[in-house]
């Protein structure tokens, strides 16, 4: 019966962001403007919708009532053609960490790797949840992705997933050839909590003297686990889909402990030094609690002297590369950031 309901909102969802523009317009309401930027319509239908189905964020009463919400959102695609996907399993300390590897179709000859972090706030999420997103960068970028399932909080609190992300991260390297790749063109990247390992991960494979990633993918991430910044009061209660409470809510399951959020492995923005890192492409969204925290993430880098991409687009909520099947404006998103990431990753080849 979940299944067929699922269907069923994902129809109506369909349905609904077919409708003319002005129709759309209508149903989402005026236009909303804060911080000098305007919401985009897509996404504030998305989110009129939301609220009309009473649910206010990503949070819940339990963590798996809040698991179960986001394996079930309607706005999940389910297939791609021309991606050949295929079932791995990464060696940890604890046992084995479930994954997923992608390849376009067409792609036989050796080429960059990147090992995909999901989002979830380190309590939900997996390689279901993000599996529309991981096909559309494999297809769409040219390249192989590596999704990784690491464990969750509460069961699991930090570092655990960290360390679980940094051992995808070194099994990748150790593998690359056996995954059509080779260990200087593995590249890491991850959405919010994702991102947040990414670039965890980053920190710390090159502060240890290990294979450094070739570059890293930040699409909207937490960095700072200590500051309270702008963006989280003017967006964190508007009904932007991430909410005050989510992010409260995700870090208390997380790392309950107040005391440890400045480590690094959680709070890469307060490391003492960013200076080698990998070439970074720092994705963040106008209309996001995050935004002022991925942002000035970015500029640490650069100040560092990393090369640095950093892109806001300014229209857009928190999670909305999840979101694409059911958004023209998130798709087009999508397709700059593939496309800059492939620009990126060509320009990291050894000749």
């Amino acid at each position: 019966m979940a299944k067929i309901e699922q269907k069923l909102q994902a129809a109506v969802v369909s349905g609904v962001f077919a409708l003319p523009s002005p129709v759309r317009r209508l149903l989402a309401g005026k236009p909303i403007r804060l911080d000098d930027q305007e919401l985009a319509l897509d996404a504030q239908l998305l989110l009129k919708l939301q609220k009309l189905a009473g649910q206010e964020g990503l949070s819940a009463t339990t963590p798996e009532a809040a698991r179960i919400a986001m394996s079930n959102a309607p706005v999940r695609n389910g297939s791609m053609p021309g991606v050949v996907v295929a079932e791995r399993t990464i060696p940890a300390e604890h046992g084995s960490l479930p994954a997923r590897i992608y390849r376009p179709r067409e792609l036989t000859e050796t080429g960059p790797l990147l090992v995909f972090l999901h989002g979830g706030g380190w309590v939900i999420g997996d390689v279901d949840t993000h599996d529309d997103l991981c096909r559309f960068l494999a297809k769409h970028a040219g390249i192989r992705v590596l999704s990784v399932d690491y464990r969750l909080a509460p069961e699991h609190r930090f570092p655990a997933a960290f360390e679980d992300s940094l051992a995808a991260y070194r099994w990748a390297v150790d593998n690359a050839a056996e995954l059509g790749s080779s260990a200087d063109a593995i590249a890491i990247g991850g959405d919010s909590a994702g991102g947040n390992l990414a670039a965890s991960v980053a920190l710390h494979a090159t502060r240890e003297g290990a294979q450094k990633p070739v570059f890293q993918l930040l699409l909207y991430p937490a960095t700072d686990a200590t500051a309270r910044r702008r963006s989280r009061d003017l967006f964190g209660n508007g009904g932007f889909l991430l909410t005050d409470h989510d992010m409260t809510w995700f870090m208390d399951h997380y790392e309950p402990d107040v005391d440890k959020r400045a480590d690094p492995r959680l709070s890469p923005l307060l490391a003492e030094d960013h200076g080698d890192l990998p070439t970074a492409y720092v994705v963040t969204c106008g209309f996001d609690p995050l935004r002022d925290e991925g942002e000035a993430y970015a500029r640490v880098l650069a100040d560092a002297g990393v090369p640095v991409i950093a892109r806001r687009f300014s229209d857009l909520i928190h999670g909305f590369a999840n979101l694409r099947p059911v958004s023209q404006r998130f798709e087009e998103a999508l397709f700059e950031i593939v496309g800059t990431t492939r620009a990126a990753l060509e320009l990291t080849k050894k000749p």
